[in-house]
Order: structure tokens, then sequence, then C-alpha cells
């Protein structure tokens, strides 16, 4: 069975070909971050007219490094919720023409929800329960997987994502943007800080808050008479220290108070390698399995679409027409 899965949920229009779930015969993204750059975050129109402009080149990428043909595909999976409505509708619309003129039926995807499953691309099975981590630019988020249609949102941030506070002290810094990589970089450049940063516990839940650490950091480098690209480093290295550990012990606390034993992580923060790093200690020290999704499948991408549509399509479920485009994850 070949699914064809649209993402276009925010900055990556992306298409890929999945054949049964597992085998992904093509994996195609593009991205107008370098539009956004100049603005230090992402402007909701120029993502949207991006995507208008190359839904339709990436999808036939797709498709010819796929070797089918339209004809040829089984299933069309879509994102439709959560993103920005701009975005959404632009693939939701597209997905829902080649839907009706294929006559192929087409399943609209969570894609926090796709995210949880990335880890698993490639793999032969899923095995149920687990934990899933979705950390990302706009999502930070843990989630109890019984199957792929039961999914429960156990604890998410209250304020800021943690990619979001990433781009913010980015900022602050004169990083740039996109925040997350520029930061993981500088702070791997040493290894200690005299600095040091504090997000709120919101101890007995699962739920994040990162606005505070990054107010924390603005008044820190306001106070500074001088500001080195040492002292960058050093802030960088306190910042991304307090924020990977918070969200590295209340992962695997989750795993802990649901007796799970795997975790599995998605999300474009989940590129960070010392997040990578820590969520694998813990997991040896508390005995969870982790699974990471590799770094190309921890952005936005449409491979994780079409391979959870694939399932969910086993499963019975279908998307109407009438349905459209949501922002918020519900």
């Amino acid at each position: 069975m070949l699914t064809l899965g649209i993402e276009t949920s925010c900055d990556e229009t992306a298409a890929a070909v999945v054949k049964n779930g597992n085998k992904i015969l093509s994996s195609r993204i593009s991205s107008s971050v370098h539009l956004h750059s100049k603005f230090g975050g992402i402007i909701p129109e120029i993502a949207s007219r991006f995507h208008l402009e190359y839904i339709m080149p990436v999808t036939q990428a797709a498709l010819k490094k796929a070797k089918v043909k339209l004809a040829d595909i089984n299933l069309i999976a879509v994102t439709y919720t959560p993103g920005l409505v701009g975005s959404l509708l632009v693939g939701l619309s597209f997905a829902k023409s080649l839907s009706f003129a294929l006559n192929k039926p087409y399943i609209g995807i969570n894609h926090i929800h796709a995210h949880m499953f990335s880890a698993f691309l490639e793999k032969q099975n899923f095995r149920f329960p687990f934990i899933g981590l979705v950390v990302s630019g706009g999502h930070t988020s843990l989630a109890y997987a019984s199957d792929f249609n039961k999914i429960k949102i156990i604890g998410q941030t209250r304020d800021d994502a943690a990619g979001e506070a990433f781009d913010k002290v980015a900022k602050i810094l004169g990083l740039g943007y996109p925040g997350g990589p520029r930061i993981d970089r500088l702070a791997q450049t040493i290894d200690k800080s005299p600095y040091k940063f504090s997000c709120a516990r919101l101890e007995d839940t699962l739920d994040f808050s990162f606005s505070g650490i990054k107010t924390d950091v603005l008044y820190t480098v306001q106070k500074l008479k001088k500001k080195t690209k040492l002292i960058n480093a050093q802030i960088a290295y306190a910042f991304q220290k307090e924020i990977i550990d918070l969200i590295a012990a209340k992962a695997i606390a989750a795993c802990k108070r649901f007796h799970i034993k795997i975790l599995s992580v998605g999300g474009g923060v989940a590129c960070n390698r010392y997040l990578r790093q820590q969520l694998l200690e813990q997991g040896i020290e508390k005995k969870v399995k982790v699974l990471l999704s590799k770094p190309e499948f921890c952005i936005d991408n449409a491979a994780m679409i079409a391979a959870l549509g694939h399932f969910l399509h086993k499963k019975g479920t279908r998307s109407k027409y009438s349905l459209t485009a949501v922002s918020t994850n519900r």
C-alpha cells in the first residue's frame, strides 16, 4: 500500500511516499526558513505563500524519487493540525483536491501525534504502550500512547515551547534565527559555566514552563558591562543545560509514573545533542528504552505523516471533505 504524505504546518513544505507504513520510498522537504531569518521568527503570510509556490514541485519530486505515479497512490495523509492556519489550509486543500481527483481516501493527521511515532520510522514493529515526547519550536508535549488512535496528552508547556525559548534567547545573545542549532553549537564549545538559570519546576505535574528562564537570561545580559564570545557561550551553556535537564527528567519521570519502558522522542529540538545524550544516559540508568528520531525526521516531514496515516487507515479512520485546519493541538 502506497501512502502519499503532505506536511505544511509551519515553514517546511514536505511530501513523502511510504510503502506499507514503514518503508520510506521518498521524503522531500523545501524550507522557507531563509525568508524568515531576518525577522527573527516565522511570518505566517510568507510561510503560506511559500507553500502555495512549492507544494506541487515538492510533491512531484517525492513521486519521482519513489518511482511512482499519482495513479499508484492508495491513500493520502495530510497534516490538518496544529500549526499556522494559512499554511495548513494549503496542504489540506491540496490533499483534498488529489483525493477527489484520484477517487482515493485521505486522512487528516495531527502532526504532533506523528512526531511521537517518528522514532519508529523504518522499523518493522510499533510497540505499545509508550510515552511520546515532542520538543519543537511550537510544542513541548508528553503523551501516553496505547494505540495509533489512542494518544492522551499527560504534560505540556504552559507558555513558551522549548524551541521558542531557544529562539528568543538566541535573539537576546545576537546569534540569529533559528536559535536552537546556534545555541547548541555554542554551548558545545565549553564544558562548564559560572552562570545558573532556572525554570519553574511545576512540581507534581508533567507540565513545563519556559517563559521565566528567558526573562532571567535577558536581565543577566542587560547587567553585563561587556559581552564576549566566551560569555555568550557560558550563558548559552547554562541556559541549555537547565532546559534540557528539566525536559529529560520529566520525560523519564512520565515513564516511571505510568510504568512504561519505552520513550519515543521527536520534534525539531530532538536534534539537540545534549538532549539526546541526557535522554540516553537517563534511560540506561532508569531502565527505559529511549527511541530517538533520526535528525532528518525530527523536523517537520511528510514521511511521519504518511506512516501514521497508513496505520490509522488500517484502523478504519477516514476524513470527510468538511475537515478544516485547526491551529491548536487538542
